[in-house]
């Protein structure tokens, strides 16, 4: 393995999307967890500035327990009802861009958005293993190595963004936060069509039909059938 260089750095991490995490986290973000694999929405997506634009960086994200609890949705709000269970143990998502010099993370906003989240303790796909109704905080890592292999010897530096901390769910249970999924989801935006005339009033009422039926799915998938 190649040595890594002398370098200078002072790295900055920012979420994307800071408002609409807090729209959620306000209302008490909920992401569903399938046996399959589910994606999160609002995606997890960072800005990283002050690395060393020569030096590579490998980058990783957790999502680990908040705390020992478990909760139930009871009178429209998230209460303790009782003890978690115990916990898998829980796997570090490299992106799969790392390593990468410091120069190209931050010349884009980097995508964790192919992270999956699992109840299948059996996963054999890297997934990250949740339990349902407890609550989790996704981390983000930062590691100045040239190559996967020196991770275990080399220093971590942790970011943690608390309006992304959300509890695990198989189906929603806040009307709200169904709600807020449809209504940021970019894929709607193709099904808005207002029409003119009596035809058109009427393709529009057969399309709003069609398009909360549809984002509806989409919004119990955490994501479009295309984005499986």
């Amino acid at each position: 393995m190649e040595p890594e260089p002398d370098a200078q750095d002072d790295p900055k991490v920012e979420i994307e999307s800071k408002e609409l995490w807090e729209q959620f986290h306000n209302l008490g973000t909920e992401m569903v967890i399938t046996k399959s694999g589910r994606r999160m929405f609002p995606p997890y997506k960072v800005r990283v500035s002050g690395l060393d634009k020569r030096a590579k960086y490998i980058l990783l994200m957790d999502i680990v327990a908040v705390d020992d609890c478990r909760y139930k949705f009871h009178n429209s709000r998230w209460m303790v009802a009782g003890k978690a269970d115990p916990e898998m143990p829980k796997r570090m998502y490299i992106h799969p861009d790392s390593p990468s010099t410091g120069e190209q993370w931050m010349q884009k906003v980097v995508s964790f958005h192919k992270l999956k989240l699992t109840n299948n303790i059996s996963d054999k796909h890297g997934y990250t293993i949740l339990n349902s109704m407890h609550k989790y905080q996704p981390r983000f890592h930062l590691v100045r190595a040239n190559d996967i292999l020196k991770l275990p010897y080399s220093a971590f530096r942790t970011y943690v963004f608390k309006e992304t901390e959300f509890i695990a769910v198989t189906a929603y249970q806040n009307e709200k936060i169904t709600q807020l999924k449809i209504d940021n989801n970019p894929f709607a935006k193709g099904f808005r069509d207002s029409g003119s005339g009596k035809r058109g009033k009427k393709v529009s009422t057969i399309m709003s039909a069609m398009e909360r039926k549809f984002l509806r799915i989409c919004a119990s998938r955490d994501s479009c059938p295309d984005d499986s």
